[in-house]
């Protein structure tokens, strides 16, 4: 019997990965959480599955849901919406699960920033303007944010930022970032990316509070940085027909000789 930690996607069903399907259909147990997860991932449940919406319950009640499935010997599919690795409570988790000896395992899913950027039909680090991409937040009522990692702090780099569950305080983090980035930086909220209702609203850091309205609330990444409507942007070399590769050798002394 093992827990399986399943990073969901952002919203469209058809992006869960095959690993992750394979597993919920396999689980008879499915715990999933609330309104983020669509119906079309929740029908690769078998049937006769035990399908469990966590949106109401307490850290105590799943795992106690995991404990009775464990005593069963039924594996479970835990489903979180996006990727696994941030903001999915999924540590406090397992180490409950690990110190009651119940097996787990995780499996990745497409987080909601690449999916934004998709929407975007954006690639986020460009040569010449950017080459890093900061994923935060600002703090909220369920985890503070430590001292060092304010936006000021990531905002210093010149970096893109993508951050997350902050729609709502807008105008405070246009406030921070604008001494840094100044009032004609690129700017894109993309609101519940990939589901069917999807909207994107673009503008930079001095118009966006105007344009996005009303109706934009939880589930918007907003992405800010030079790269989001750049075209004046260099080429990189990887593909350059002169640069030296292992699958592409150049040069009378190429640093990787064919057969090599």
């Amino acid at each position: 019997m093992t827990v399986h930690f399943i990073g969901a996607g952002p919203g469209a069903a058809d992006l869960l990965t095959l690993r992750g399907r394979d597993l919920i259909a396999a689980s008879p147990v499915c715990l999933y959480a609330g309104s983020l997860i669509p119906e079309g991932v929740l029908c690769h449940c078998p049937p006769h599955a035990r399908v469990v919406n966590t949106a109401s319950m307490s850290l105590d009640d799943i795992i106690n849901e995991c404990a009775k499935a464990h005593a069963a010997g039924q594996d479970v599919a835990r489903l979180h919406s996006g990727d696994l690795s941030v903001w999915s409570a999924m540590g406090e988790q397992i180490r409950r699960l690990k110190a009651l000896g119940i097996p787990i395992d995780v499996t990745p899913g497409v987080p909601a920033f690449a999916a934004a950027a998709a929407a975007l039909e954006a690639e986020l680090t460009l040569p010449g303007l950017a080459q890093s991409v900061v994923l935060t937040r600002t703090s909220g009522r369920a985890t503070a944010m430590p001292p060092g990692e304010t936006l000021k702090n990531f905002s210093e780099t010149g970096a893109v930022l993508a951050i997350h569950l902050s729609i709502h305080v807008l105008g405070q983090v246009v406030q921070e970032l604008v001494p840094h980035y100044g009032a004609d930086c690129p700017v894109a909220i993309v609101w519940r990316a990939s589901w069917p209702e999807e909207r994107v609203v673009r503008g930079t850091l001095g118009s966006i509070e105007t344009a996005v309205g009303e109706g934009l609330e939880r589930t918007a990444v907003i992405l800010v940085g030079q790269t989001l409507d750049a075209e004046g942007f260099g080429e990189s070399r990887l593909y350059a027909d002169d640069y030296d590769r292992r699958f592409r050798p150049r040069g009378t002394n190429p640093r990787f000789p064919e057969g090599a």
